[in-house]
């Protein structure tokens, strides 16, 4: 099961307390994932299909308990794809255009209402249940394993623009990408997701999204520090790789013997361990050498190979600053 159904199976069996709420949230699923069609004045039928039984099931709960109307439920299998897809049909009845108009789905003398049913979302429940409907009918959450991204899929600006007010009034940020002349509201951030998961009543999931990130943030703090430290060794590498062909050039104009006592002593020093950092070569003599006496032998070594001073030995304690 993919981390969206995992969700809207988890959403699915959140029980609405109020009929505000039920009637919100049944708007919801219907506007986002139903087709209305239109028989004759005030003579309609909705099909909804959905490949999420989750989905599905909470269609016909909600219709049958806050309605009574008559619906029927196919089953249907892709070969190809191997899922199953479900149709939930609402014929034409009595009592389905007045039911449209209690879900905001419809408005009389008008036709179909273009955008979010204000009067069903006067309570932070009803709200909150609004927008559990549209990410059960058109929603997607990546896997916390990878991105934080969570998207709801909807048609008509208005009708988005709407629900992006909504979601905003429940302390989260939703933003609008068009796509092919639908919409899709998103939201990368982790508190986004996090928050709207918690809002819709996925409590559960959104402990899995906490874990994920915590697994994520420890990872990267580790590969950050194995970087930096490959990085660090590399150029530790490098400096030393041009230590040693400095020190090759002495050897080659005078040999090291006729070096200053410290400078030849770094020679010797950095031949033995060509691995090490300045600092790191420094530990290695007794006694031990400060990387700042380290960097001004070899500064002096640069200065005798460059003709920019006479080699002549002077009176250098290891532990000093030359």
């Amino acid at each position: 099961m993919s981390f969206t159904a995992q969700v809207k199976d988890e959403l699915s069996r959140i029980e609405p307390t109020t009929r505000m709420a039920e009637l919100a949230q049944l708007s919801a699923l219907v506007r986002v994932c139903g087709t209305m069609s239109f028989h004759g004045s005030g003579r309609y039928s909705i099909r909804i299909a959905t490949e999420t039984g989750a989905v599905a099931r909470t269609v016909i709960k909600l219709t049958h308990r806050v309605f009574d109307l008559e619906t029927s439920l196919t089953v249907r299998r892709s070969v190809l794809h191997k899922t199953r897809n479900y149709l939930i049909e609402m014929p034409e009845q009595e009592r389905l255009a007045g039911d449209l108009t209690s879900l905001g789905i419809l408005v009389p003398g008008h036709g179909i209402a273009l955008g979010v049913p204000e009067g069903l979302l006067k309570t932070r429940e009803a709200r909150a249940a609004f927008v559990r409907g549209a990410f059960m009918a058109g929603g997607f959450i990546a896997d916390p394993r990878g991105d934080f991204h969570l998207e709801i899929a909807v048609t008509g600006e208005e009708f988005a623009h709407g629900l992006a007010e909504v979601i905003s009034t429940l302390g989260i940020s939703a933003r609008i990408n068009r796509r092919r002349g639908a919409y899709a509201l998103y939201l990368k951030s982790f508190d986004d997701v996090l928050s709207l998961l918690r809002v819709m009543g996925a409590s559960r999931m959104a402990r899995v999204v906490e874990v994920a990130r915590a697994r994520k943030s420890v990872k990267n703090d580790v590969n950050r520090r194995v970087n930096a430290e490959v990085a660090n060794q590399a150029r530790s590498s490098s400096a030393a790789a041009a230590q040693l062909d400095l020190i090759d050039r002495a050897d080659d104009l005078a040999g090291l013997s006729h070096l200053p006592p410290a400078v030849r002593e770094f020679c010797v020093a950095r031949r033995e361990h060509p691995e090490l950092s300045l600092a790191a070569l420094g530990e290695t003599f007794d006694p031990p050498a400060s990387k700042s006496a380290m960097y001004h032998r070899l500064l002096r070594l640069e200065q005798i190979v460059n003709g920019e001073d006479d080699g002549k030995p002077e009176n250098v304690s290891t532990s000093g600053n030359r």
